[in-house]
């Protein structure tokens, strides 16, 4: 990619990736030809609605789910809130308790924030050094009037996976507990098995493995009673009112679709080219602190999290941004806030150290040579950093 004459590399997929030219192929396609409401009775509507139909068995298939178990929303932020404020609204009457991390994405902290300013009791789970909650925990949290929990799949400040699989077995002596998991980290990217896992609620988002902005889904379990976000024209099987996005969503089946054939293969090759990034960063700076778990069943492939303590990360990332190379400082949400991750707070950094962290997210289109000129950059500016700070505290 290049960007004002010099090379450009991309290394901020976690804040969104860019979207795959198949994808915009499709896309274009559609705008130009397939472009009727669905919900139109005639033949131009039958048409784009047999896409949707389509779109619909695409995404249910990556999930082996039933096609009328997903529901099209705006992305990974709607999905989140519909998940938890349509269960918490729908099964009050069962008790008003949910329970949660401290280190979820700002889509599911802040609406578990808003439900306890509205009378919901909620429990924030911690985390252990590598951000990672303890299955146990969760069970101990659980009372007779708790109605969900949510457990993201892949944390999208430090890659770490949470152990969804040893939380649904739990959550099955449990049958009026529902469990949501946020996998827009990681839907498209890594396995994820809702009906093996217990899994009543899934969110994705179409932007992080290459498909379109402004379009995702929500995975609900058959049988499951959700009070909608928005009402009108009962889209959706009534759960999302509003006009389909034709071509997002036939973009995001699309991006299903090319991320079902390079899933397994990309993650084992992501895997060794962060593996040998990490072994030349860790050799040749001092004083770098590594976040999240990076074994390779415990951590994302394509997801890295360094903290240079004493630094402050906007500062790394403008310095490797002059060299044509972005990362970011902590989720696109909340990375232009000044102040310490409240994820790396959780897993016990101090704010100095927590202050100084980069992020690091990887996709489909990036290559080993991306993460080797990331290395050498960083290798470079570092040491020149840490001196500064270290002559300017003399």
């Amino acid at each position: 990619m290049e960007e004002g004459g010099g090379p450009v590399i991309y290394l901020d997929n976690g804040a969104t990736s860019r979207t795959d030219p198949e994808v915009i192929a499709v896309m274009t396609q559609v705008m130009k030809e397939d472009f009727a409401n669905p919900s139109s009775l005639h033949a131009l509507g039958g048409k784009a609605e047999r896409l949707v139909k389509q779109a619909r068995e695409i995404v249910a298939d990556l999930l082996n789910a039933l096609p009328n178990e997903i529901v099209f929303t705006s992305g990974g932020t709607e999905a989140n809130n519909l998940a938890l404020k349509g269960i918490a609204f729908a099964y009050k009457n069962r008790g008003a308790h949910l329970i949660t991390s401290k280190i979820e994405h700002p889509s599911v902290y802040e609406v578990c924030k808003q439900l306890e300013e509205w009378g919901w009791k909620i429990t924030y789970l911690s985390v252990d050094a590598k951000g990672r909650v303890d299955p146990a925990a969760v069970k101990r949290a659980i009372t007779d009037k708790t109605v969900l929990v949510s457990i993201m799949h892949v944390n999208n400040e430090v890659g770490t996976i949470q152990p969804i699989q040893e939380i649904g077995q739990i959550l099955k002596d449990y049958p009026k507990v529902f469990f949501h998991v946020d996998a827009v980290q990681s839907f498209g990217k890594l396995p994820i098995y809702p009906k093996e896992w217990n899994i009543d609620l899934l969110s994705l988002s179409g932007h992080k493995f290459h498909g379109p902005k402004g379009v995702g889904a929500l995975y609900i379990r058959r049988g499951i009673q959700l009070s909608p976000l928005l009402t009108g024209g009962g889209q959706e099987q009534g759960i999302r009112s509003g006009t389909l996005n034709v071509p997002g969503i036939v973009g995001l089946a699309k991006a299903v679709s090319l991320a079902k054939q390079k899933q397994m293969e990309k993650a084992e090759k992501v895997f060794q080219w962060k593996q040998s990034f990490l072994s030349r960063i860790q050799d040749q700076l001092r004083n770098v602190i590594i976040n999240g778990d990076t074994t390779q069943d415990g951590g994302s492939p394509y997801v890295l999290n360094l903290s240079f303590p004493n630094l402050k990360s906007e500062v790394i990332v403008h310095f490797l941004e002059s060299e044509g190379c972005y990362v970011s400082s902590k989720s696109a949400c909340s990375s232009k806030i000044e102040k310490p991750s409240r994820v790396l707070l959780a897993m016990g950094l101090t704010p100095a150290e927590a202050l100084g962290s980069i992020r690091v997210t990887m996709g489909f289109d990036s290559s080993e040579e991306d993460l080797a000129t990331l290395a050498d950059l960083l290798v470079s500016i570092i040491p020149k950093l840490q001196q500064m700070v270290k002559g300017q505290k003399k």
